[in-house]
């Protein structure tokens, strides 16, 4: 069922049932007004005719009757009587002659012990009223047939019948024109958002000057699109870089095989020509690997392997591992405000993943620092695990601050240097997929500080128990 329909019918159902409760309220209230006016009026009648009837030496029955017949309650087939407490009748008058009110005994009884009862005999409304004085006790009862109220009634009913089905037909039609009204900026984004493709990303939804739901839809849309955009961007930058990267071993080895097979050489000219392809094959290997790692830190999280992993562990093992790539490299380590508790530096990760991002970080510092130096420190923090990674370095122009993640990315200063520009987007990856973030405090002259955060297990532990 279209969205449209089913507001539409949602709203008339609400209407409708709002509807008939105000239209069922007028004209129950209208129904009682209806009964306590007659019993009003009917209940004042049986008064005067009580009165008069006590007054006997004034009044006579003869009299008492004329003046019933001339008095008027906008009643049709009126009839008073008046019952002793024998149950007699001891007057009687009515508009049709021999018409009589059969009171039973125990609305008679009631009457006596209430003071007055209001019931209903043959479509007429009736009162028993009792009167007692020092001369008599009489139960006085009045019956009329309210054609004009209940007439007024039957009006009051048709017109909110009419009025009931009149503004339901109104709210169906209005509630169609109104849902199409309140669905038109769904239907506007949708058609945006349809003329929006990949070679279309710049692209943006209106989002309109009114702060509703539609404008926030419209800027989670936006939002949206500038990350896939950015993606984009990001995709076409690391393809064209990474070609460019593979493509240039490739082209040297291809070059200097098509030179040496122009002509017989000696053996020293093919040793040297299998040399430099050897090293064209080491960097050609060295790259694969380090976009293998990078595909694998940009995949799914949920499909590494995840366990307990101590982060000063791998920390103790950097230094070693530095100086396997080169001899002048050293690593300094400190270690503030770690807990007594073995729990609080273990992080949920993989420690292949983990121990590559640290390392890349550690291999440049020591790399562009002037002493070839990086010093680490690790502390823990109201269950955050934070590594200080810090170098004596040119530094890192501040323009530069926010590509240096970029895959392939590299500094004016750090071209000279060996590398392919993967290290930090490869370590930027693999902090975010671990829950983690990365910071970086530079300046020319002043040496590079990268600052990385790691919730620990037990911290994470604690957010799902709750």
């Amino acid at each position: 069922m279209p969205v449209r329909v089913r507001i539409t019918l949602i709203f008339s159902l609400l209407v409708f049932i709002i509807l008939s409760l105000v239209c069922s309220g007028i004209y129950y209230f209208s129904y009682q007004a209806r009964i306590n006016n007659i019993k009003t009026r009917l209940t004042n009648r049986a008064i005067t005719t009580a009165r008069l009837l006590s007054q006997r030496e004034i009044f006579d029955r003869s009299l008492i009757q004329r003046i019933d017949s001339a008095t008027t309650l906008s009643f049709k087939n009126k009839i008073v009587q008046a019952v002793n407490y024998r149950d007699r009748i001891v007057y009687h008058y009515s508009d049709v002659p021999g018409d009589t009110i059969a009171a039973d005994k125990e609305i008679l009884d009631n009457a006596r012990v209430k003071g007055s009862v209001y019931f209903s005999v043959r479509e007429r409304d009736a009162v028993a009223y009792h009167h007692a004085d020092n001369t008599s006790r009489l139960v006085i009862l009045v019956a009329g047939e309210d054609v004009e109220g209940k007439q007024s009634l039957q009006n009051l009913l048709q017109i909110l019948l009419v009025s009931f089905l009149v503004g339901n037909i109104f709210v169906l039609i209005s509630g169609f024109f109104f849902s199409k009204g309140l669905l038109l900026p769904i239907k506007n984004i949708s058609h945006e958002v349809a003329e929006i493709s990949a070679q279309n990303l710049t692209r943006r939804i209106e989002t309109g000057k009114t702060r509703d739901e539609w404008y926030q839809l419209s800027v989670t849309l936006n939002e949206l699109l500038n990350r896939l955009q950015e993606s984009f961007d990001m995709q076409r930058r690391f393809i064209s870089n990474a070609s460019h990267e593979l493509s240039t071993p490739l082209t040297a080895i291809l070059s200097q095989l098509e030179v040496s097979l122009q002509r017989e050489r000696t053996a020293e000219e093919y040793k040297t020509v299998l040399q430099s392809i050897y090293q064209d094959v080491q960097h050609l290997t060295k790259l694969t690997q380090t976009l293998l790692e990078f595909a694998k830190a940009s995949g799914n999280p949920g499909g590494l392997e995840i366990d307990l992993v101590r982060v000063d562990e791998i920390i103790l093992s950097l230094p070693a591992e530095v100086s396997k790539i080169n001899a002048s490299y050293s690593v300094k380590i400190e270690f503030e405000n770690l807990p007594e508790e073995e729990e609080n530096l273990l992080v949920f990760g993989n420690e292949p993943l983990l121990f590559t991002a640290i390392n890349n970080i550690v291999i440049n510092a020591c790399k562009y620092s002037d002493d070839h130096e990086a010093k680490i420190r690790l502390e823990v923090i109201n269950n955050t695990i934070s590594i200080y990674i810090r170098d004596r370095g040119k530094g890192i122009q501040t323009s530069e601050l926010d590509k240096i993640f970029q895959p392939f990315y590299r500094t004016e200063e750090s071209r000279s240097e060996t590398g392919f520009g993967l290290g930090l987007s490869l370590a930027h990856r693999i902090i975010k997929i671990h829950k983690g973030t990365i910071e970086v405090t530079s300046g020319p002259g002043e040496g590079t500080v990268f600052h990385i955060q790691l919730p620990s297990a037990k911290s994470l532990e604690v957010v799902a128990r709750f």
